[in-house]
């Protein structure tokens, strides 16, 4: 069994690459749910939907998350009544959360109901949210205070500098059922190239995974999210950079390091493996940068052959 830890579009591909050289059924992925925020009273599963969505080759090509052939009249409708469109969501994207979001208020875990919407689209990859408990990622803005990181990620396009971040609820959270047996009894326990502080972050600061992961170290592979330097998606490079880390392999090697025995970095970064195997990790060198389903298969069988 491969257990992996995701979170958003790179951890999304990867685990799309995974199932095309590994059978999807051996395949858990335990998903962050730091970023579930409610709008317009519906509970809203980034995370866990672009995983979805993925895997059953419906997501939109064009940005990694959403559903391809998307119709928007909803979101119309809305902006001619004056209400807030800033988080855009598509007719049949609304369908996603108008299931989950009744489903929650009958009292199904939100694990449960994962697991109902995997099913319906068809998956036997195994999907896990971190969490069946409240856990929502905050982040602290410069000179304006602390903000949900849906306002942060898409209401002001990450384009501000951030001074902390916090996940609200994570001492409470209990992991949701089967997270820490798909860890301990996994033949290999991947980290995604997702965000280290707000995809990966939520997910070690949900109480019993940093020690799980712990115990499994030397099962565990991390996947840098950094290529050269920079993200290729998203603001984690500026994130790592505004809370003090270093941007490159290196700093990805040194977050990781108690967690994971080994970094896959990219050969852009070649120079820098033997500064990565300074943090006590191996490091393994090859192509990182998941342009096309070939290159995310291939990705995935040098992780899984590790």
């Amino acid at each position: 069994m491969i257990t992996v830890l995701a979170g958003g579009v790179g951890a999304a591909r990867l685990l799309a690459g995974l199932v095309q050289v590994v059978p999807p059924a051996t395949v858990t992925a335990v998903v962050n749910v730091g970023d579930d925020t409610v709008l317009h009273g519906l509970h809203i599963s980034p995370d866990l939907d672009t995983v979805i969505y993925t895997l059953a080759g419906a997501v939109n090509p064009d940005t990694g998350w959403g559903l391809r052939d998307e119709t928007w009249q909803a979101m119309a409708m809305l902006e001619r009544y004056g209400g807030p469109s800033w988080f855009r969501l598509g007719d049949r994207d609304l369908g996603t959360h108008l299931y989950r979001t009744g489903r929650l208020a009958d009292g199904a875990r939100l694990s449960t109901v994962t697991a109902e919407l995997a099913r319906a689209w068809g998956l036997e990859v195994r999907l896990l949210p971190a969490t069946d408990d409240q856990l929502r990622t905050m982040v602290t803005v410069a000179g304006e205070g602390e903000i949900g990181f849906q306002d942060y990620f898409v209401r002001r396009q990450h384009a501000v500098a951030i001074e902390s971040v916090r996940f609200d609820g994570a001492a409470a959270a209990s992991p949701a059922p089967g997270v820490l047996d798909a860890i301990a009894e996994a033949a290999h326990v991947v980290i995604a190239p997702s965000n280290p502080i707000v995809s990966i972050g939520p997910v070690l600061a949900v109480p019993g995974v940093r020690d799980a992961l712990r115990e499994a170290r030397e099962r565990t592979v991390a996947v840098s999210p950094i290529v050269a330097g920079a993200a290729l998606k998203g603001p984690a490079d500026r994130m790592l950079a505004e809370l003090g880390h270093e941007v490159s392999v290196v700093g990805v090697a040194r977050l990781y390091a108690e967690i994971a025995s080994v970094l896959v970095i990219d050969e852009a970064d070649r120079e820098l493996a033997e500064a990565v195997e300074d943090t006590g990790m191996r490091c393994v060198v090859t192509p990182t940068i998941m342009s096309s389903p070939a290159a995310a298969a291939a990705l995935a069988s040098a992780v899984v052959g590790t």
